[in-house]
């Protein structure tokens, strides 16, 4: 069994206010998880209206699956109007 994790730092570029950020964050994290059936969290930059750092994690029987699952997230997200991909990573444990 292999946990795979992926972590993306986001920028919200339409985000004036933390209420707004929250709003923006919520809907993503819902539709992650709602799409793939996997663990999401907010992780940092939390008091910073424009910008934060997504943690998803999912387990699988081989890395392949999981490196699938993740990348399809990280498609997902970029193809999101609402927020620009700055950076991610993926990681197996």
């Amino acid at each position: 069994m292999l946990i795979g994790v992926l972590v993306l730092d986001l920028y919200l570029p339409m985000c004036n206010s933390l209420k707004e950020k929250r709003s923006v964050v919520k809907r993503l994290k819902d539709k992650i998880r709602n799409s793939f059936n996997v663990s999401v969290s907010e992780l940092d930059d939390q008091d910073i209206w424009r910008r934060t750092q997504i943690g998803v994690s999912c387990i699988s029987m081989n890395g392949k699956d999981a490196n699938n699952i993740l990348s399809k997230i990280v498609n997902l997200v970029e193809s999101d109007g609402s927020v620009e991909v700055l950076d991610y990573k993926i990681s197996f444990l």
